[in-house]
């Protein structure tokens, strides 16, 4: 009996190490990056299972679980953590999935009003949220959409003018584009919205996307329900690509139920990281909000990449 329940424990920390490691490969497939979304879980889960192990005398098997644990909770930690507040003047952004069944869009708008944002972007944008776009057009004369599947298009708007011939939707689908002459100087705005994770579409949306944004030389903003977490590859390759990096700490913006806690799958992603973000309410929708103050000496035309 006790051969047996040594060898269900070791099976059970050899699979979630399995899982954990998968975790890292998102660069070789998509796979990896589904992997990484429950890093965090898989990691503490591991930790349980190697204290189990090491219970029942299989040390060196429970060191290299717990070692492993303790590897992949420090990968996750650096993205919890919320940066310096901006000084000086800052752009303010307002990101939101509004949620293609949304029934009232009264509230969302009201709260989008209060927040004296500059730039608002937007997911799942169809007939029943339509409106919220309508209602602001007096504060956001500028609008940018483009389509995104069967949930809704994505959007942008914004208090300042689009520069000539930069309104744009890039790769496959779910990411619209803009370039404003912002008082810092022209500023690049992507407002995205990613397919669920390998095997969904998303990595063919990836795909597409990244050789578009790798070709523009303007200070960057990307924001939106990227359906992936910031220490995956996708987010990594994100920022690769942009030159940009998330702002604030990574929280859960998509609620889960009873004892699941959600999943942080919303991000504002600036030059180097710079901004603060605060959680704005659900509001009829699924998802949080996301407002994010990102300083205008962080978006100057100097810090374009060379």
């Amino acid at each position: 009996m006790r051969r047996l329940v040594e060898g269900l424990a070791a099976s059970g920390l050899i699979g979630l190490a399995a899982a954990v490691l998968a975790g890292f490969l998102g660069a070789f497939h998509g796979a990896g990056d589904s992997f990484a979304v429950f890093r965090p879980q898989a990691a503490i889960l591991l930790l349980v299972a190697s204290a189990a192990v090491w219970a029942l005398g299989l040390r060196r098997l429970a060191l290299a679980g717990a070692v492993l644990a303790g590897v992949a909770g420090l990968t996750v930690a650096p993205h919890l953590v919320q940066g310096a507040q901006a000084s000086g003047q800052s752009i303010v952004l307002y990101q939101k999935n509004l949620r293609f069944r949304l029934e009232d869009p009264v509230l969302i708008t009201a709260d989008i009003r209060a927040s004296a944002a500059d730039i608002v972007t937007l997911q799942e944008v169809n007939s029943r949220t339509r409106p919220v776009l309508d209602s602001l057009a007096d504060l956001y004369p500028t609008r940018v959409t483009c389509p995104f599947g069967g949930v809704g298009g994505v959007a942008i708007l914004s208090r300042w003018p689009a520069r000539p011939s930069t309104k744009d939707c890039l790769g496959v689908n779910g990411v619209a584009s803009v370039i404003l002459d912002a008082p810092s100087g022209p500023l690049h705005i992507v407002s995205a919205h990613l397919s669920w994770p390998w095997p969904h579409q998303q990595p063919v949306q990836v795909e597409t996307v990244l050789p578009e944004l790798e070709r523009i030389d303007t200070p960057t903003i990307l924001a939106g329900d990227f359906n992936m977490v910031r220490w995956s590859h996708t987010l990594r390759a994100f920022a690769q690509a942009s030159d940009t990096a998330p702002a604030g700490p990574s929280r859960i913006t998509l609620p889960g139920r009873v004892i699941w806690p959600g999943l942080p799958i919303d991000h504002v992603l600036t030059p180097g990281g710079a901004g603060t973000t605060e959680i704005r309410p659900l509001l009829g929708s699924d998802h949080y909000g996301i407002l994010a103050r990102i300083p205008e000496t962080a978006l100057a035309p100097h810090a374009t990449r060379p």
